[in-house]
């Protein structure tokens, strides 16, 4: 697809036409990463990566752990 490069301040910018941001699931103030690579401009999406729990919970340390909050008696169907 072709598309014009148009001035932005000090900038260059570029329009991402609608399909391609639904495409691929992308929206305004996402971020992406910009390179040129062998005379081309590359623009990719930046997957956030997802933690697991025990990636999670290994960062938790005695200098970071919070002590216990206490949230009063349960009021509704809470499992405790």
């Amino acid at each position: 697809m072709q598309v014009t490069m148009r001035k932005w301040g000090n900038s260059i910018g570029v329009r991402i036409p609608a399909g391609i941001l639904t495409e691929l699931n992308l929206s305004a103030e996402k971020k992406v990463d910009v390179r040129a690579e062998a005379g081309r401009i590359i623009i990719e999406p930046i997957i956030d990566s997802q933690e697991t729990l025990e990636q999670l919970l290994g960062q938790i340390t005695p200098d970071n752990v919070h002590s216990e909050i206490d949230f009063g008696q349960p009021v509704g169907k809470e499992l405790l």
